[in-house]
């Protein structure tokens, strides 16, 4: 393994870590610089998010899937380690369906959405994003979706 990613002595985890206590401070443009103009998401739609479609996403969800007396939902990371120019973490994203979301009415639910995402970084900012969440179980919390 080559030696950690860094920009002026900020490694990669450091841009993650600073990116999560933005989101959990209510502050999402802060998270959201970290996505370089030219990032590419995968994961949450049939083709990847660019930069325009992150924000839209991201926008989205504070509006409709917030943590009550809170401007987003809470990031809580579990595990999360640096390598070369990745970052992974485990993470979970919990809130309350307060707005429409996927289609769905609100239901006035707390959901807590497990996941796992891979950043690749480029000069300090995030260039692809591989991510994938238990979508059915947010949906079976907020009760949209039953298992038959």
């Amino acid at each position: 393994m080559g030696p950690l990613m860094t920009v002026n002595s900020i490694s990669n985890l450091e841009v993650f870590n600073s990116a999560i206590r933005s989101w959990n401070a209510g502050d999402l443009d802060g998270y959201l610089s970290m996505y370089d103009e030219s990032v590419a998401l995968h994961g949450y739609s049939p083709e990847p998010l660019n930069k325009a479609g992150v924000i839209a996403r991201y926008t989205n969800i504070w509006a409709n899937l917030s943590m009550p007396g809170c401007k987003g939902p809470l990031l809580a990371i579990s595990d999360v380690f640096e390598a070369d120019d990745r970052v992974v973490s485990r993470f979970t994203m919990s809130g309350v369906q307060s707005g429409s979301f996927m289609n769905f009415a609100p239901t006035g639910k707390r959901y807590d959405l497990p996941g796992i995402t891979i950043l690749k970084f480029h000069d300090g900012k995030v260039i692809e994003r591989w991510s994938c969440t238990d979508r059915l179980k947010q949906l079976m919390q907020l009760g949209v979706f039953q298992v038959p």
